[in-house]
Parts: structure tokens; C-alpha cells; sequence
């Protein structure tokens, strides 16, 4: 399994990128400067910037250059929180002061900067408050306690908890306001924010560094708080010795300030706007059928069980060959075993598959060479191969890979279609695909019928090892998760198996099947419930999940099963009962049993008080 985190490592060959971006920062000698680091989600624009960070921590200083300081902002954890301004200059205060400590000057400077921040978060906490009393809304934060201490007053239930509670808001009030305002001074907004200005400044100046702030997942926020923390660079920090990395999607922070001018026409007024914050943008770049290759080679090594300094020379071998890919040099299985003698065979063979899926991960539009997406479908691919091992089936990687590709980005249609097939065939084989497969593989071309017309299809066929004389039941059966496996062995008519797979696949979609369910023989709706439990045991939690609309139905076609589902719903843990199931089932005939058991058993007061409601 690999982890969905940044690296400080280039598994993509964009260290020249990050050097580009960390020369222009040094260039700028004090200069301030923001760069938007642009690309879109999960291509890997957090580990460029991360990069960056190291590039310019590993740099060697000339005589006369600043050290850098860096601070990392992730817009989107403060999101519904904090307020984005507050936040970053909160955490650009605080480490600017834990860099004076260390330094030991300009720490006097340093407090009072955050004592300025603190001022403008009273500012906005009391204005906030403001505005709310004006609409006839309850005011918020530490005055919104306060409010709310006067309104029991005035309710006139006073007791010795009323008085207590008093006491320590004004305690807390008064301590707040010691720690934010100065009553000695006279100032106001445009003051502290001019003197904010002048306090960072200066700060900057006499602890002799520059700053380099780096910030994450800014199109993953909301429009108002991308905005938010544009307008805290723009207008408080956006000042000498600082430089702003901005990892976001262009298109992204486009829309925010679009919706952020809504009503205004002039399309060049967003391009103008974006273009004075974002002066240097820089694009990630999309990956190749090399790098894409590369890339899967490097998490398979990653996860191997070579020691850590063969790993490394492995991935510095690589990286150094995708740098000549445009003089023809290849990264292929040929080159990597080369680099490094007595690579394991298990290792070799995970480059086989690297090899095989890189050009359709490169070209699928479900996938398109996107590093995040690579990494989920082989954290897939390992999951599967290790029920696969838990559960001795013996699954072949290459074949498991394949059906997992389909699965994930071909028609669900064509799919269900493999799947009958499968659970059809007594070899448990697809035979259908033989002529398709040899068809695809020589390059002719192919007049599919629906569902099998999307071009992708075409790819996979091509895609080695060929499957049409495979024995796919193992495979399926480590996949069922996706889809049910259903065998001659389940004694359905096709017709029966045709409405199980349904009611697995779109358990919500059930009760359009009763009238189909009704027409089935009674040993094959005892089938049906018995797979349909089965998935049911793996709720956790018995409020309305989908599979209980499957079983309902099921239970409408056939009383008797009714009562197998109430029998199985008595024998639920009480705490995975939850209120929301009492008036959906409070119809069935047999609901008054279950809730009988489900009060002496213990379930939690909110769901006992929704029975006693329902038997109202």
C-alpha cells in the first residue's frame, strides 16, 4: 500500500520544476513575489511545492544572502473553522516569533506582531457580533456566551449555576481584552493594519530572512475563503523579504474570484485581479507514457523489501534517465533491472505489469496519467492480491489487473455483461471475448455493439494477457466487493440471478423489482435473501442503508422473509441501531416483535423514545 501524501522525493522528474520555481525566489533578492503553481487535482502540485522547499533549504547561501524561513498554510483545514486571513497570519506570526527565540533578536518585534493579529481577530469577532444583533440573530464566539448568559437572565430562571457561569465569562471577557487591546492608545483598523504592515516589515528585516509561505489545497476551498486568503497576501502580507507559493488550479481561483465579483461583466477584471496576485504562474507538467511507467516502477520499489540506499540509487537512476527521455533514452524494465544486480523476481514481475498498464494509464480519460489516481487503482490492485493470498484463491496479477482496469473505468453495463458470462460459464471463462481479443491485438478494427462501443473497450481487448480462456471466477471473487458473484451453484434461473445482481449492484433501486421478485419460485427467494443477508452483516450501522431496502422488497414479494430479516435485525448489536429505522420498517407485520427485543436489549434512548413515537 502507498500512502495519498506529498513527498519530498521525485518520483516524477520534477525536480528541474522545483529548481526553476526556487531560483526565481532567489532572484528576486528580497523582491516580494507570489507564484501560482497550477495543475489540476491529484497531479501532484503538493509534492512540487514540497520540492521547492527542499530545493531552497539544500541550497548552499552565497555571502550576502538571507536564509529562508518557511511557513505552510493549508487553506482548507482552517475552512469552516477560522477565519482563512486570521489563520494565516496567526501561523505566520507565531513562527516568526518561534524564529526570533531561536535567533535571539528581534523578539520584541516579533510579539508585538502577533499582538497586532490578535487585534484585528477581536476586530473581527466584535464586528462579526455587531452584525448579528443588527439582523436580529444571536452574536457569535466569546460574546455570543455572554449573550446568551444575559438572555437566562432575563428569562428570570436565576440559580447558583447562572451566577457561576457569570462570573467566569466576565472573567474571560476581561482577560481577552487585556490580551488584545491596549484601552491607552487610540487606533482603529487602518492604523492596525498599516502598523501590522510596518511591524512585519521590520520583523523580517532585523531577523534577516526571507520568508518563503507555502500554500495547499487552495481549490479544494470554498470561493470565500480562497478569496480570503488571497486578499491576507494581497493586502497585510504581501510586503518585502517574502515569497508566496501558491499550489491551486488556475481555473479554480478563476471561479472564486468570478463568484466573488458576481455581477460584473468585464471578464478582464477576474484575469486582471487573478494576474496581480499570481505573478509567476507555473503549470505542472502532464505526465508521458515514460514518466507514467517510471512513476509505477518507483511505488513498486518503494514498497519492495530492497534496503533503503538501493532504493535510492534506483530512484536517482531513474529520474536521471527520464531527464534524457527527449534525446530517446527509455525507462522500461530492461533499463531498471540494469540499474541494481539480484532485484527479486516478484519485483520483476511487478515491472512487467508497470510496462503493460502504462499506456492505457496514460490514455484512459478516466485516469489520464494522474499520479493520485495511479497510486489508488495500485493500493486497489495490492488490496485484492492480498485477499486473493489471505484466502489461498491464487489470482494472477496480470489477469486481476486487467479486470480491476475494467471495472474501474469501463461501461458498468459491459461489465455485468463479463460477469454473467463468468458466473455462466461452467469454466467460469469468457469465451465471448476470443474473437474480440485476436481482433484487438492484431489492430483490426471493431464493430462493437453497446455496451461494449466506448473506445476504451477497444483498449482494454488490446490490453495483454488476453482473457478470453482464463478462469475468472477467483478474480471475481476477490472483487465482489464491486459486484456480485453469482455461480450455477446459487440454483437461480437466469431470471433470478438477472434480479440478485441488480438488488447487490443498486440495493436502493430494489423495490422496482417486487413485481419480478413475485414471479420467482420461493426456494430461489430464500436464495436471494440468503446472499442479501450476507452483504448485510457487513453494516455496521442499522439506520437506512441500502442493502435494507433490498431485503425489504424481497420480504413484500415473500412474507416468510420476512421474518428471517426481523430474526436477523433482533440479533443486531443495540448500538448500531439508530432512530432512523423505526418508521421505516414500523409497517411490517412483523416490526412489533423486533421492537419488543430491541427495548430489552438496550438499544440507545433516542431510538426506544422514535419506537414509542411510532406505537402512538
Amino acid at each position: 500500500m502507498w500512502a495519498d501524501n506529498e513527498t519530498e522525493k521525485d518520483f516524477l522528474n520534477f525536480s528541474g520544476v522545483a529548481d526553476t520555481v526556487a531560483e526565481i525566489i532567489v532572484q528576486a533578492r528580497g523582491r516580494p513575489i507570489s507564484i501560482g503553481v497550477s495543475g489540476s487535482w491529484g497531479i501532484g502540485k503538493s509534492s512540487m511545492i514540497k520540492l521547492t522547499q527542499a530545493s531552497l533549504a539544500n541550497r548552499e547561501r552565497k555571502e550576502g544572502e538571507k536564509d529562508f524561513v518557511f511557513v505552510e498554510f493549508n487553506a482548507w483545514l482552517y475552512q469552516g473553522y477560522d477565519d482563512a486571513r486570521a489563520a494565516l497570519m496567526d501561523v505566520i506570526a507565531t513562527k516568526l516569533e518561534q524564529e526570533a527565540r531561536a535567533r535571539e533578536r528581534g523578539v520584541d518585534k516579533a510579539k508585538a506582531l502577533i499582538k497586532r493579529v490578535n487585534w484585528l481577530r477581536a476586530m473581527k469577532l466584535a464586528a462579526g457580533s455587531a452584525i448579528a444583533v443588527s439582523m436580529g440573530l444571536p452574536p457569535t464566539g466569546l460574546i455570543g456566551e455572554v449573550w446568551g448568559l444575559g438572555q437566562r437572565f432575563l428569562g428570570g430562571s436565576v440559580d447558583q449555576k447562572l451566577i457561576e457561569d457569570a462570573k467566569s465569562k466576565a472573567g474571560e471577557v476581561a482577560s481577552a481584552a487585556s490580551g488584545l487591546l491596549n484601552p491607552a492608545e487610540e487606533t482603529s483598523p487602518p492604523k492596525e493594519i498599516q502598523a501590522l504592515r510596518d511591524n512585519f516589515e521590520e520583523t523580517l528585516e532585523e531577523l534577516g530572512v526571507t520568508l518563503v509561505v507555502l500554500i495547499d489545497d487552495l481549490d479544494r476551498c470554498l470561493p470565500e475563503t480562497t478569496i480570503s486568503t488571497l486578499e491576507a497576501i494581497r493586502l497585510f502580507l504581501f510586503l518585502k523579504n517574502t515569497a508566496f507559493v501558491i499550489a491551486a488550479d488556475n481555473d479554480m481561483i478563476k471561479h472564486a474570484v468570478r463568484k466573488h465579483f458576481e455581477g460584473v461583466p468585464d471578464d478582464l477584471l477576474v484575469t486582471s485581479y487573478f494576474d496581480k496576485l499570481i505573478q509567476v504562474p507555473i503549470r505542472v507538467p502532464p505526465l508521458g507514457t515514460q514518466e507514467v511507467r517510471a512513476y509505477m516502477m518507483l511505488l513498486y520499489i518503494e514498497n519492495s523489501d530492497l534496503k533503503d540506499d538501493v532504493k535510492e540509487k534506483l530512484r536517482v537512476g531513474i529520474i536521471d534517465q527520464l531527464r534524457k527521455t527527449w534525446q530517446g533514452a527509455r525507462v522500461d524494465k530492461a533499463y531498471v533491472t540494469g540499474l541494481h544486480e539480484n532485484i527479486p523476481a516478484d519485483l520483476i514481475g511487478r515491472f512487467d505489469t508497470a510496462e503493460r498498464l502504462a499506456p492505457i494509464m496514460t490514455t484512459a480519460s478516466g485516469i489520464v496519467g494522474n499520479p493520485r489516481l495511479i497510486k489508488r487503482f495500485l493500493n486497489a490492485l495490492s488490496i485484492r492480491m492480498a485477499i486473493s493470498n489471505a484466502q489461498g484463491v491464487g489470482v494472477d496479477e496480470a489477469v486481476l489487473a486487467k479486470l480491476l482496469l475494467f471495472e474501474r473505468l469501463g461501461s458498468p453495463l459491459a461489465y455485468a455483461e463479463l460477469l454473467k458470462a463468468v458466473s455462466q460459464d461452467d469454466d467460469g471463462k469468457p469465451r465471448f471475448l476470443k474473437d474480440w481479443e485476436e481482433a484487438a491485438t492484431e489492430g483490426k478494427d471493431l464493430n462493437l455493439a453497446a455496451p461494449w462501443d466506448a473506445p476504451f473497450s477497444r483498449e482494454w481487448l488490446a490490453l495483454p494477457p488476453p482473457l478470453h480462456d482464463a478462469k475468472l471466477l477467483g478474480a471475481l471473487y476477490v472483487s465482489r466487493e464491486h459486484a456480485p458473484l453469482i455461480t450455477p451453484g446459487d440454483r437461480l434461473t437466469t431470471e433470478a440471478a438477472e434480479i440478485l445482481t441488480a438488488m447487490l449492484t443498486h440495493p436502493e433501486m430494489a423495490a422496482a423489482l417486487v413485481d419480478k421478485l413475485a414471479r420467482v419460485s420461493r426456494v430461489e427467494t430464500s436464495i436471494i435473501m440468503d446472499r442479501l443477508l450476507d452483504r448485510a452483516h457487513q453494516e455496521q450501522e442499522w439506520g437506512v442503508p441500502a442493502i435494507l431496502e433490498a431485503c425489504l422488497a424481497v420480504a413484500k414479494a415473500d412474507p416468510q422473509q420476512g421474518l428471517r430479516l426481523a430474526a436477523f435485525l433482533n440479533d443486531r448489536p443495540p448500538a448500531q441501531i439508530t432512530p432512523g429505522i423505526v418508521p421505516k420498517i414500523g409497517d411490517q407485520p412483523w416490526a412489533d416483535g423486533v421492537f419488543e427485543k430491541w427495548k430489552r436489549t438496550g438499544v440507545p434512548l433516542v431510538v426506544k423514545r422514535a419506537i414509542e413515537k411510532a406505537e402512538q
